[in-house]
């Protein structure tokens, strides 16, 4: 549902406090202290339900925002994910994925997070209220990339001046957040409001807010995949082949899709350097460098290269 978008100008931080979902008491937390474990638990988990489901309603804005994506890094440009706290946790394990699971150069992700990425147990609270920083850290942006902004409140300073900072840059902006009419959403460019219950533990945002923010990340980043021609009839073959399992699933994925015995399929990714797509149309014959030129011409789509091979051989 597209969210009102109040002047983008406007000092966010001075917006009159109104009641917010994400620090509302859940209607199961009076007494859930002295509850049975698996009552306690049968809360958490219908709440964590309840909290998925708030994403299908902003399924037309996060398509929108994988095409935001998917454009952004098929020109050149970056993707940034920005946030603090379990937000910026849920955006960092998005964005820590994509090269292993699309074969998205690392390079072209961007991770900004409030005080930096944690290397222990600490994660400080304050630094959410850094504005200063986020502002800082948003001078590595760049006009043509694509900022992903994510805080359940909408409010935080942190994410908030960095989704400020990057459209002043002539970056696009993606803003996701838990309370319908958040302020992030007046710098975006598409505004996700996924409208998540209380938390039974009221304001633990790492919660239900945290898992319909995983979610929708997956859901964004998942279409941006496959409209970068990285998925092919649901299996990823943009992989980053760089362990046992991978280089097994590798060799199943040029089996079933170039449908020759696994031999041949080693064969042609060891020939390919075990990058799949181009082992895929060897192993349908091709030399290394036609294979690798045809997927150029095609964009990187594996299926418009199959379909030009079935064309020539028609």
């Amino acid at each position: 549902m597209p969210q009102p978008r109040p002047d983008p100008d406007a000092d966010l931080t001075a917006t009159v406090e109104t009641p917010r979902r994400t620090e509302a008491r859940h209607p199961a937390a009076n007494g859930l202290d002295t509850l049975p474990g698996a009552v306690v638990l049968g809360h958490i988990l219908a709440q964590q339900q309840a909290a998925l489901a708030a994403v299908a309603p902003a399924i037309p804005d996060i398509d929108h925002a994988a095409t935001l994506v998917a454009d952004a890094l098929r020109t050149g440009h970056r993707l940034v994910y920005a946030g603090a706290g379990s937000s910026a946790l849920m955006a960092n394990a998005d964005g820590l994925e994509l090269h292993g699971t699309y074969g998205i150069d690392p390079g072209r992700i961007l991770l900004l997070m409030a005080g930096g990425l944690p290397v222990d147990a600490r994660m400080p609270g304050d630094t959410e209220d850094d504005d200063a920083e986020g502002t800082h850290a948003a001078q590595a942006i760049r006009p043509g990339d694509t900022v992903v902004a994510v805080t359940a409140s909408g409010r935080t300073p942190y994410p908030v001046a960095v989704a400020r900072a990057a459209r002043a840059r002539g970056a696009r902006v993606i803003a996701v957040a838990n309370n319908p009419g958040a302020p992030i959403f007046a710098l975006a460019d598409v505004a996700i409001c996924l409208a998540t219950p209380p938390e039974v533990i009221a304001g633990s945002t790492r919660m239900g807010a945290g898992t319909a923010q995983k979610a929708c990340l997956n859901m964004i980043s998942t279409l941006a995949g496959i409209r970068l021609g990285q998925v092919h009839d649901g299996m990823m073959v943009g992989l980053i082949a760089d362990n046992d399992k991978l280089r097994d699933r590798a060799e199943r994925m040029v089996t079933a899709i170039a449908d020759v015995s696994p031999e041949v399929a080693r064969a042609a990714l060891a020939q390919a350097g075990g990058v799949v797509k181009p082992a895929i149309l060897v192993a349908l014959g091709e030399d290394v460098d036609s294979a690798v030129a045809m997927l150029k011409d095609a964009d990187g789509n594996l299926r418009a290269a199959l379909a030009r091979i079935e064309r020539a051989g028609g």
